[in-house]
């Protein structure tokens, strides 16, 4: 899908050669005769009492006089803030979804548009006419192929166009692979994924397989692979955007292909959703595809611990006891809780970057859902500034979390007579003591936990992939590059970066 930024006037937008206009009608809008065929149609609307400017309130024409475009659709846009813009478009697109329609302006012209509001508009649009097809032939792909993007002033929101081509990137790669059946995204499809990210610019990937995760005593993630024919993969992403001496961001993604419960089995009804449940690792690997498009000038290290929860001969039983990399020993009470068991290793290998941040993003938990719904994702953190940095940037993407507590007294229901502790803590507070567990591995490092278990993914008769929270570590990361020390030019440098390796 192409987009392209111009500066566009009504008159000049009245001339453009598409398919269809979406013109965004604010509550305010500029006074004086109306000069061109899309003001005197607006103005004639109005007369008639026609044209409602709420948000998503639609007017549309065909074939008006003096408009090149063959449909024209007016859209109510209200005040015209940023989430105002997107269910704007999203309504007016949706009386748009004709073969017959595959260049589109979307014009903003009429709007006190900033960066925010643009990249918004692009996201959307890629958003409502996103298809899958990869394994459905049947399907009709995406009809839409060209988007112009006019405003009043494009130099001015040049940065917001950018940011949204490049979160439209990560999103919909994030969209594939989560959306893809278990059976067409195993651990070693991912890996492959990673694998062609790392031809880009600036990102090196690493896969190690099952003889090298042993080396490194990551019982723990050993432990939930062990009941699955499919072999285990920990990726390792590398983007190099800043000198090599800048403190990298950690971004690890819970990467279960498929999860059963294993011994623990879950119930069958909506089982399949289960396909969902490396939404982390997807979303990891969404926005390293956002940085081979956006370069900010930032360290970022992505960990992707992948493998299937499966509940075979081998598989690890409840009362179990495994040995984690870090060194404390876990009883396996439910199997089911198997996400923190790959992340809790991944944790402790992420301290060897010595990051600035560590931010984990995993489905985790059915309370989570509870708690918050599909809205907000969870997030978990003792660290305040990090904490407020994440949310900031959620709320600056339309991609909003909400801070949950990580009081002490969470964590006692952890203890264990016969490890370390316990990986679950009754249903009370599962959200959080699932955060707590996870904190015992991260307790040295500036830590974040997001649970996506209710944002990763829709179900019903929408089901699939939302691609979050993309747009939400990406908006981190920019904002995080802009404290970042410069990258020094190539020649002043050494190369560096994770080595390649075939599992």
């Amino acid at each position: 899908m192409d987009f392209e930024l111009k500066s566009l006037s009504l008159a000049q937008a009245a001339q453009l050669p598409c398919d269809a206009l979406l013109v965004l009608v604010p509550d305010a809008r500029p006074a004086g005769k109306p000069a061109s065929p899309l003001e005197q149609l607006m103005a004639q609307a109005a007369q008639a009492g026609d044209l409602d400017t709420a948000v998503g309130k639609q007017l549309a024409a065909y074939r008006p006089e003096g408009v090149k475009a063959a449909r024209v659709v007016l859209v109510g846009v209200g005040n015209a803030s940023v989430a105002s813009v997107r269910k704007a478009i999203a309504a007016g697109l949706g009386s748009l979804k004709l073969p017959a329609v595959k260049k589109l302006a979307l014009v903003l012209s009429l709007l006190d548009a900033d960066d925010n509001t643009v990249r918004a508009a692009v996201q959307t649009a890629a958003d409502v006419s996103y298809v899958f097809t990869t394994t459905k032939p049947s399907a009709k792909p995406r009809a839409l192929r060209q988007v112009v993007v006019g405003v009043s002033q494009a130099t001015q929101v040049r940065k917001g166009f950018e940011t949204g081509k490049a979160l439209v990137a990560g999103v919909e790669f994030a969209k594939e692979w989560a959306n893809r059946p278990a059976n067409h995204a195993t651990p070693s499809h991912l890996a492959d994924a990673a694998r062609k990210l790392g031809r880009h610019a600036r990102i090196k990937t690493e896969v190690l397989g099952q003889k090298q995760v042993e080396a490194l005593g990551m019982g723990a993630f050993l432990a939930v692979a062990q009941g699955s024919a499919e072999p285990l993969r920990f990726i390792v992403l590398q983007y190099s955007g800043a000198d090599k001496a800048s403190a990298p961001v950690v971004l690890v993604g819970k990467g279960i292909t498929f999860d059963t419960g294993g011994i623990s089995i879950k119930p069958a009804a909506e089982m399949d959703e289960m396909k969902f449940d490396m939404g982390g690792a997807a979303s990891v690997l969404g926005t390293f595809a956002a940085l081979a498009e956006l370069q900010p000038a930032i360290n970022v290290v992505g960990l992707i611990p992948s493998c299937e929860n499966m509940p075979d001969g081998r598989a690890v039983k409840p009362g179990d006891v495994v040995t984690s990399m870090s060194g404390q020993t876990i009883e396996i009470l439910n199997t089911d809780a198997e996400g923190r068991l790959i992340l809790c290793d991944a944790l402790t290998y992420a301290a060897r970057f010595k990051p600035r941040s560590v931010v984990d993003i995993a489905t985790l938990t059915g309370a989570c859902v509870i708690a918050l719904g599909g809205v907000r994702s969870g997030l978990f953190s003792p660290h305040d500034e990090l904490a407020l940095a994440l949310q900031q940037a959620g709320e600056a993407a339309l991609d909003p979390c909400w801070r949950m507590p990580l009081d002490d007294e969470y964590a006692e229901g952890l203890k264990s007579n016969f490890a370390d502790m316990g990986n679950v803590a009754g249903r009370a507070g599962g959200a959080i003591t699932a955060a707590k567990f996870l904190q015992k591995f991260a307790a040295e490092l500036p830590w974040a936990h997001l649970d996506i278990a209710g944002t990763a993914w829709k179900g019903g008769a929408a089901k699939g992939a939302t691609g979050r929270p993309v747009a939400l570590l990406l908006q981190y990361l920019i904002d995080q590059a802009a404290q970042a020390p410069a990258r020094k030019p190539a020649g002043a440098r050494k190369a560096g970066g994770a080595r390649r390796a075939k599992a």
